[in-house]
């Protein structure tokens, strides 16, 4: 996607259809929610995060989140 808006914006439309199925309704309902998150606490980002930057998000003790210095 273009912009983390864009994506947001996507999710919310393909979410209006009736017909998508019970399995990817809820995988966008959580997309959806961990893109909102990272939005809001990243105002000044738009760019459009990746699967593993919006788990670490949500996750940040995680530890494919944990940053090593040497």
């Amino acid at each position: 996607m273009e912009s983390i808006e864009k994506h947001i914006q996507t999710d919310e439309t393909i979410l209006q259809d009736p017909l998508i199925s019970k399995q990817q309704r809820r995988h966008l309902e959580q997309e959806l929610e961990e893109l909102k998150v990272y939005k809001k606490n990243h105002p000044e980002d738009h760019h459009d995060p990746s699967p593993l930057e919006l788990f670490c998000e949500m996750e940040p003790d995680a530890d494919e989140c944990k940053i090593y210095e040497d």
